[in-house]
């Protein structure tokens, strides 16, 4: 999943990129509002990190602006301010959740999962499940068949991604969009190469494969 970060400490915003990173998420940082609003409109993202104080525009202003524009994407609003009425001007200018500074690494990766899960879901609320794939969200482990299967970072990232849209068709610009970052390569094999990796670790020996290859549209994980 890709979450675009707007702060403008640049440790900090370093220390949620790095940890972010290291749970799979792919991420962008923008260091003011204005160049947030321009991520946000150029690019697809899964949740939005937003500091409230920023030069340029602030995250209340730019939180109002997306919501008048009608972009839907969940968005997580970071601020000093913790007093009762700060809670409600930020949650009534269109932000889904409010943490205040400082917070712990492990309540922001809490909040963002709540923030992104898919409102069907009917197992576990941290659990996706697609045949006999089942991905727990919390200890990032993958269950195939019962047994567990071991996934590097990116592998999992997209496996996530895959799932959470089973059944439908994603474009590979879309996985690219969700997956990877600024810094990905269009015109690279990347995605091909990854998607073979999944299919070695979860197809059957004998059988169909998982995922569904559709020429000059995309990729499909397939529900049973």
């Amino acid at each position: 999943m890709r979450i675009l970060i707007v702060e403008d400490e640049v440790k900090m915003a370093s220390f949620i990129m790095r940890g972010l990173k290291e749970e799979g998420y792919a991420c962008d940082v923008a260091y003011d509002g204005n160049q947030g609003y321009q991520y946000a409109h150029e690019n697809e993202y899964d949740l939005i990190v937003l500091d409230w104080m920023l030069p340029g525009q602030s995250g209340i202003e730019l939180c109002q602006k997306l919501r008048r524009e009608k972009v839907e994407i969940p968005i997580l609003l970071l601020t000093a301010k913790d007093a009762i009425e700060d809670k409600v001007t930020g949650l009534d200018a269109g932000s889904d959740d409010y943490l205040t500074k400082p917070f712990s690494f492990e309540e922001l990766l809490a909040r963002i999962r709540a923030l992104l899960r898919r409102p069907t879901q009917v197992e576990a609320d941290t659990v996706l499940s697609c045949g006999d794939i089942k991905m727990d969200l919390i200890t990032r482990k993958v269950y195939v068949r019962e047994g567990e299967v071991i996934f590097s970072q990116k592998e999992f990232g997209l496996l996530e991604y895959l799932m959470r849209n089973a059944g439908r068709v994603v474009s590979r610009s879309q996985i690219a969009e969700h997956v990877w970052d600024l810094h990905f390569d269009p015109m690279s094999n990347t995605i091909d190469v990854y998607i073979n990796f999944l299919r070695k670790k979860i197809d059957p020996p004998e059988g169909e494969s998982h995922i569904e290859t559709l020429r000059g549209a995309g990729y499909r994980l397939i529900v049973p």
